[in-house]
């Protein structure tokens, strides 16, 4: 939940992988929150105040898995919604002619979007979703020390240079909104 606060100002894709990695975590240790207490908040070496906020914001996720049906597989809804606030940025910045250089970064993205989608089967995913699932995946392979094709660490580094750039917008577009009315109304 610290942890998470400070990744969520620095990038929002930074979050959002935290966030997933969250939810196989809570799996993992079967959604038992005293086993979690007990195998991996108390790992921190946090004063008992900062435990028992951890905890509870553990407890909440949890909470959230059962009530939201995603016990085994799946995002929160949450999560989801952050993919969504993405894609709909993502979406107003390549149609604006002033972020040309956003529509450049994602063009020189979108072959390996294509051919991921094509190796996954992940017809229903959107492109921004596709994106976090193949960090993902990639994340997943070097914390279990397994080796990553020299083809995948080449589309993974382009896909990090474009979710970079989009989180980067992402952070400027809470600061202040890139995006007026009139931008909305001319783009749609």
């Amino acid at each position: 939940m610290l942890i998470a606060d400070q990744i969520k100002q620095r990038s929002i894709a930074e979050y959002l992988l935290y966030m997933w990695q969250t939810e196989d975590l809570i799996r993992a240790y079967g959604r038992d929150i005293e086993r979690i207490d007990r195998e991996y908040i108390s790992t921190f070496g946090v004063d008992d105040a900062t435990r028992a906020r951890m905890r509870e914001w553990y407890e909440g996720l949890i909470m959230m898995m059962e009530m939201e049906n995603v016990r085994q597989s799946g995002h929160l809804q949450i999560n989801r919604n952050t993919i969504i606030r993405l894609a709909d940025l993502h979406q107003q910045l390549l149609k604006s002619p002033k972020h040309q250089e956003y529509g450049a970064e994602f063009y020189r993205t979108l072959p390996y979007i294509v051919e991921l989608r094509a190796k996954s089967g992940e017809g229903k995913a959107g492109e921004i979703e596709t994106c976090f699932n193949a960090l993902y995946g990639v994340l997943m392979l070097r914390l279990q020390h397994r080796s990553v094709s020299e083809g995948t660490q080449q589309a993974s580094a382009q896909i990090s240079r474009f979710l970079a750039m989009l989180s980067a917008y992402h952070k400027e577009n809470e600061r202040e909104p890139i995006f007026g009315q009139d931008d909305e109304e001319r783009h749609s």
